[in-house]
């Protein structure tokens, strides 16, 4: 399907329907759209808005964030989950100070030296803070696409070559234009084709969708698995982290045993990978801290 048909209802309903979102605003800064898209990834929306805000009035600048220790970072991230993302963002923030003199740079390579700012995010923050034309895909863009364009109900389970070259062939020639329709695509994948429930009686380009064109077949490929979370080390790892957080100084070993008492071997496992990942330090006597906190 050429691109083109695709553009002006899309954009034209992105005019009317966008939601109202502070780093989408006028006077959003780079610093502002790297930190939602490092808050963004795998996390909703209505989690992420309430913890942005806070880091957007304590941090509002990179250096501002590299000059606290790392451990506030993980300690600020709250329970938006996969707080390795705090590690990197606050390890972005200190290569922004070192590297470009605390301004985000807009150039892609650039981005994407950072440390943890992969290829999407890279292409995301050059196109929605610096209009850069660039085609952003994520779980939502690939969904619109595999409908609209390759008449699929869902896409591959991971992002195949051919995606991307479709998402490329779709991104505007103008570069401005190209910015609107990277938000544009991703915010009609979040608010109308959705995975689960598709509103496709609301949908702007439903006339052109290869999928309702072709009858809406359904998905035919491997197992689609939600991610469980109860009973896992990824709760364990959670429950951890809550106690560090909320501590103002080193935590000894007895109270992180005492929040997960019914599996000690899994939650030694779990606290040995916290301390792997750097988002915990053992100190001497036994006690636990996040990274960087005082030793008092």
């Amino acid at each position: 399907m050429p691109a083109s048909p695709l553009h002006a209802p899309v954009l034209a309903w992105y005019d009317r329907c966008a939601r109202d979102l502070p780093w989408r605003a006028p006077d959003r800064t780079p610093w502002g759209v790297l930190v939602s898209e490092a808050m963004l990834q795998q996390t909703p929306v209505a989690r992420v808005l309430p913890v942005w805000r806070e880091w957007a009035a304590r941090w509002p600048t990179p250096a501002a964030l590299a000059a606290e220790a790392p451990g506030e970072a993980v300690r600020a991230w709250g329970r938006l989950g996969y707080p390795r993302r705090a590690l990197r963002l606050h390890a972005a923030a200190v290569a922004v100070v070192e590297r470009h003199g605390g301004e985000v740079p807009a150039a892609y390579d650039d981005l994407r030296a950072l440390p943890g700012v992969g290829a999407y995010t890279a292409a995301a923050v050059a196109s929605f803070a610096f209009s850069g034309r660039h085609a952003v895909v994520d779980t939502n863009v690939r969904r619109v696409q595999a409908r609209a364009v390759t008449g699929a109900e869902h896409p591959a389970p991971a992002q195949t070559a051919a995606e991307l070259r479709v998402a490329e062939a779709l991104v505007p020639d103008d570069a401005g234009q190209a910015a609107r329709w990277a938000v544009a695509v991703m915010e009609l994948g979040a608010l109308v084709c959705t995975a689960r429930a598709p509103r496709c009686a609301d949908c702007p380009v439903r006339a052109l969708c290869a999928w309702q064109l072709a009858g809406r077949p359904a998905y035919d490929g491997p197992p689609r698995r939600g991610q469980a979370y109860a009973g896992t080390d990824r709760q364990v790892r959670g429950l951890l982290l809550g106690v560090l957080r909320e501590a103002e100084g080193p935590v000894p070993r007895a109270a992180l045993d005492a929040v997960w008492p019914r599996d000690p071997l899994q939650r030694a496992r779990a606290l040995d990978g916290l301390v792997a990942d750097g988002l915990v330090e053992p100190l001497e006597g036994g006690a636990y801290a996040l990274p960087g906190a005082p030793r008092r």
